[in-house]
């Protein structure tokens, strides 16, 4: 019997395990879960994974790539401090009401002890170039001089919170509103 190592399998099991880890998180997740969902046997992802580890580490890479592709391409890496940070809240928002299922994905497994080294390096190098927003922003007086994991924090924080109250429907987040908040975050950083 041949081998069917097609792509749109991979998808579709990439697809529903990004899903299901959404919804019920890592240890909830199981292959055979996942395989019902994406309508293949369960010996078949397998086939394409060698673990629940490496399929949750698949799903992760991707979705972090997406957002940093998201966030980053034709960036204006030499605007003021002040565009930068609307362009990267609205490109953030943005993501998230395309992508909610990704974005509540990375926000729930972004810590987790299974990752590989190669999504940590992932994790890690995102946050260094929001770091570095805060540094360069710093040097040039335009932001409050606190340590910038610390302001990042405040502001990835923020947004998770709003995003999350808008898809449990304990907040309406209209587009007025969405300004509303990157202006007050843009207020509690700037200096």
């Amino acid at each position: 019997m041949a081998r069917d190592d097609s792509p749109a399998k991979r998808e579709a099991i990439l697809k529903a395990a990004m899903e299901l880890f959404s919804e019920r998180g890592f240890h909830g997740t199981a292959i055979p879960l996942v395989a019902e969902r994406a309508e293949v046997g369960a010996g078949t992802i397998y086939r394409y994974f060698a673990s629940k580890e490496a399929l949750v580490n698949a799903v992760y890479q991707r979705w972090k790539l997406a957002l940093r592709e998201a966030i980053l391409h034709d960036f204006p890496f030499t605007a003021p401090p002040r565009e930068q940070f609307r362009t990267f809240w609205f490109r953030l928002a943005d993501f998230a009401a395309k992508n909610p299922e990704a974005f509540l994905f990375l926000e729930l497994h972004h810590h987790a002890p299974y990752l590989d080294d190669e999504s940590k390096a992932m994790s890690e190098a995102g946050r260094g170039e929001f770091y570095r927003f805060f540094e360069v922003g710093q040097a040039t007086a335009s932001l409050k001089p606190l340590p910038p994991d610390m302001l990042a924090t405040l502001i990835w924080s923020a947004f998770v919170g709003l995003f999350k109250e808008s898809r449990a429907g304990q907040l309406e987040l209209t587009p007025e509103r969405l300004a509303q908040a990157e202006t007050c975050c843009w207020e509690a950083v700037r200096l």
